[in-house]
């Protein structure tokens, strides 16, 4: 602590960096390890293993295909309306929170801070097409509605009655085959991405054990990060200075069935991978990644301080990460910070970090336009992210499922490692259930053609016209007795 603050009041005397900006020395083997240049003298560290097993083409399963249809609608007033229309897409698979499945509905939600805003309503979709909800809780009659009973109440208040038009109109109308992703798939590809202060370290355990069950796994350290090299110019650090890094690593390595697994600002570049290559990406996973708010970087932060002073800080900087991000702070957590190289980054990397996250296009309309499938992770003792943001992105999203894990809390693939490790293996082999094939018609006809073998008996015996032609009738009456009684169950 004293050395930090006596380099820090040098750097403030003499107006000099108190960070020699370079890469982390790393002292493990270079076996699975890669150093990519994205971009002149910008060279990012990655892990990059291909286990030896057996050579599996094409996946095993059948899988099922999920129709994604969904129109989001923004009014100027600033109110977001998702209507669901698919009907695999919300019957089957987008789940409430208490497990049971919610049917097709309308989703009024507000476009505003997720800590200052109400949850979404559901409006029933026989109400959705009638009835829209007003800013101010008023309702609008559809032409459905009554008209006015005389012309001069009419012209008195269409005034009042404002019709909203949209600003933005989404139609989303696509359909997805998902299957299992097994390791012995060679087409299967998995990514991992770190947040701020991290390093690929983190996913050590994660990187393990997918790679022993024969899965190709990339872990790229971003800019100033891990071994990575640390350019000296802010501008290298911001949002789509990182996204871009993320999407030429993602070019180099990606193969048919891309899944995307990232961690706290992690999330928000699988978020725009996702956007960037629908047909590639086949599953994300999101761990503690907050809500689904555009990124601007916050006026009032102790991250705006000046280097030198953020330098002198950075011993209360790791306490404080350690506070939060760790449900225990024992021997066992400082270890882990330790080992992974997690929250060892310069000050100046730091401070250019959270003051570059400025992305005004992630809003809760680029997040709902995923078609993805995408599990959310979620640590309860959080305090970087709390539980009800990540509420906000399950119901947002049009497909997704939300773990809480009790023990975890923002750095949970470091705290719970088995539990995230079999939350997002089971992740990467669900399939949808495939649909069941069509009924065949194949017992009318013996029916129909015993019908007319009556009819043939009953033409050729004169006599006995009147009990073949009861028999026939009270036999056509029982067939059409069936799907009545069925209807009624």
């Amino acid at each position: 602590m004293l050395t930090s603050f006596i380099e820090g009041l040098l750097c403030c005397l003499t107006s000099k960096s108190a960070n020699v900006v370079v890469p982390v020395e790393t002292s493990e083997p270079a076996d699975g390890y890669e150093f990519v240049e994205v971009k002149p003298g910008r060279v990012l560290r990655v892990r990059h293993i291909i286990p030896d097993r057996a050579v599996v083409e094409e996946p095993t399963g059948q899988g099922g295909s999920v129709s994604c249809k969904r129109k989001i609608t923004v009014y100027r007033n600033g109110q977001l309306f998702i209507e669901n229309l698919g009907d695999r897409a919300s019957a089957e698979l987008k789940n409430c929170p208490n497990g049971e499945t919610e049917p097709n509905s309308t989703v009024e939600v507000e476009l505003t801070d997720c800590g200052n805003s109400s949850p979404p309503v559901s409006i029933p979709e026989g109400r959705s097409d009638s009835i829209t909800a007003g800013n101010n809780g008023a309702t609008q009659t559809g032409a459905g509605g009554e008209a006015p009973a005389a012309g001069q109440t009419d012209q008195s208040q269409q005034p009042r009655k404002r019709r909203r038009k949209p600003k933005r109109t989404v139609v989303i109308d696509c359909e997805r085959k998902i299957s299992s992703c097994k390791g012995t798939h060679t087409d299967v590809a998995l990514f991992f991405i770190h947040g701020v202060g991290g390093s690929l370290d983190i996913w050590g355990s994660q990187l393990d054990f997918f790679s022993r069950l024969g899965y190709e796994v990339i872990a790229p350290d971003l800019a100033g990060h891990g071994a990575s090299s640390a350019p000296q110019i802010a501008a290298a650090y911001t949002f789509y200075a990182l996204a871009e890094d993320m999407r030429l690593i993602f070019k180099r390595y990606a193969r048919k069935r891309n899944i995307l697994i990232g961690h706290s600002y992690g999330v928000s570049f699988c978020t725009f991978l996702a956007h960037e290559y629908p047909e590639q990406i086949h599953k994300m996973v999101m761990i503690n990644g907050g809500g689904p708010t555009a990124l601007e970087p916050s006026l009032c932060s102790i991250f705006n301080l000046p280097t030198c002073v953020l330098h002198c800080l950075s011993p209360l900087l790791a306490w404080s990460f350690l506070k939060a991000g760790f449900a225990r702070q024992g021997a066992k957590e400082k270890q882990l910070l330790k080992e992974n190289n997690a929250f060892n980054v310069s000050s100046f990397v730091l401070r250019a970090m959270m003051s570059g996250q400025y992305w005004p296009e992630g809003d809760e309309v680029y997040h709902a336009e995923l078609t993805v499938p995408i599990l959310l992770v979620h640590g309860m003792h959080d305090k970087f992210v709390p539980v009800e943001e990540d509420q906000r992105m399950a119901e947002i999203l049009l497909l997704a499922f939300l773990k809480l894990l009790e023990d975890g809390s923002h750095m949970v693939m470091m705290e719970c490692p088995e539990a995230v490790n079999t939350l997002l293996h089971e992740f990467i082999l669900w399939e949808p259930a495939a649909p069941p094939p069509p009924k065949k018609e194949s017992k009318a006809r013996p029916e129909t053609a015993k019908a007319q073998s009556d009819d043939t008996k009953a033409s050729s015996e004169p006599g006995k016209v009147r009990p073949a032609t009861a028999r026939q009738t009270s036999s056509n009456g029982g067939a059409e007795e069936k799907p009545d009684s069925k209807a009624k169950k």
